[in-house]
């Protein structure tokens, strides 16, 4: 069988494509785990379980609030675990993932229903940065503004 210049070319062009669409399915799969990490910190929030929020949340957590106060991940914690923030209901939309190496950010709309003495509501823009720590996606950083 001979080889000729252009099946050779044809055949590096499959092979960087297949490469590429490689990077770009196990970025896919990457985002997806991201995901499930928020949606998985969503339900701890509203359940106020501790252990799953801290095994979330990376020792140098920034959380910070649309009015300018900033947690790390202790006070974070600490304040849904002992029921100072307690939310009944959380609903995220307009998300978006996107993941560079062993980073990710996160945006999405962040509406809640808020439990306590006086119930109200919230809705705001959140930012998250992500870090994959070993297997695992943690929450690195949070910032929320109003909209």
């Amino acid at each position: 069988m001979s080889k000729t210049r252009r099946g050779l070319a044809l055949a590096g062009a499959g092979a960087i494509m297949a490469a590429g669409l490689g990077e770009v399915s196990a970025q896919g799969d990457e985002a997806a785990a991201v995901g499930r990490q928020v949606e998985a910190l969503t339900q701890a929030m509203l359940a106020a379980d501790r252990a799953k929020l801290e095994a979330l949340s990376a020792d140098a957590l920034s959380y910070g609030h649309s009015a300018g106060r900033i947690e790390t991940k202790a006070q974070f914690v600490a304040a849904i675990a002992e029921g100072r923030s307690s939310f009944r209901s959380i609903s995220l939309s307009e998300q978006t993932v996107a993941v560079t190496g062993q980073n990710a950010i996160v945006r999405h709309i962040f509406s809640s229903e808020l439990g306590g003495a006086t119930p109200s509501s919230v809705r705001i823009g959140v930012l998250q940065v992500w870090t994959k720590q070993g297997a695992d996606w943690k929450l690195y950083a949070r910032q929320a503004y109003r909209l």
